[in-house]
Formats: C-alpha cells, sequence, structure tokens
C-alpha cells in the first residue's frame, strides 16, 4: 500500500503558505476578507496596529504574489486615495491557510488529549 507524504510526516502542514505566516500579513489579509469592499490605506493601518513602512512592506508582499490588489479612487474632497482589496485567489488562498491552521490546532488539542489520558492511565 502506497503511503502519502502526510503518512510519513503528520506534523508537516503543507497548507500553511508562508507568505500568510506572519503576523503583519495575518492582520492585513484577515482584515481584507472581513472588508469585501476594501480599505484605504489608512483605515487599514489603524485596523491592523501597523506602521507605515511596516504595512507597505506586507502590502507589497501580498501585492507581487496577487493575494491583494489596490485600486486608485476619487476619495473625500475629491482626491485620490488607494483601496485595497483582497482578491479572489488570494481569499481562496487565505481560507485554505485558515483551515490548515484549524487542522494544526485540532491535531494538537487530540494529541495533548491522547498524552494525557495516557499519562492518567499510569
Amino acid at each position: 500500500m502506497k503511503r502519502s507524504p502526510q503518512d510519513e510526516a503528520p506534523f508537516a502542514y503543507s497548507g500553511l503558505e508562508r507568505i500568510f505566516h506572519e503576523r503583519g500579513r495575518l492582520a492585513v489579509c484577515t482584515c481584507l476578507v472581513a472588508n469585501a469592499d476594501g480599505l484605504s490605506f489608512v483605515d487599514l493601518q489603524a485596523a491592523c496596529g501597523l506602521t507605515d513602512g511596516n504595512l507597505n512592506r506586507h502590502l507589497h508582499a501580498l501585492r507581487e504574489l496577487g493575494v491583494v490588489d489596490a485600486r486608485r479612487t476619487p476619495g473625500p474632497r475629491g482626491r485620490l486615495q488607494t483601496i485595497y482589496r483582497i482578491t479572489r485567489t488570494g481569499r481562496a488562498r487565505f481560507l485554505a491557510y485558515v483551515d490548515e491552521l484549524e487542522s494544526l490546532i485540532n491535531d494538537v488539542h487530540e494529541r495533548a488529549a491522547a498524552t494525557l489520558r495516557k499519562v492518567s492511565a499510569t
């Protein structure tokens, strides 16, 4: 019987994409998933608690991989503002990442409970 890579390395969690596995990018993607119409840089910065430089760096990384896009739109008083949105592909990738995190959390709880039962039984 052929073994899958998951059978050989059950704790590898290959679905944990590195692009999302950082606190700032995790915050940005969570925020954009929750705000389908997108957010301005200032609103995104306030929601995520990031400095200008950090937010700019994370948005650049996410845009390079097609996770986030940016559009210039008329803002207050006729000035242009940039609105950031998560792309359809970015949303799917991020939600798959969250599902993988959920799997990891469930595995930790199951393994910890099994270990506790073994310790209690001895």
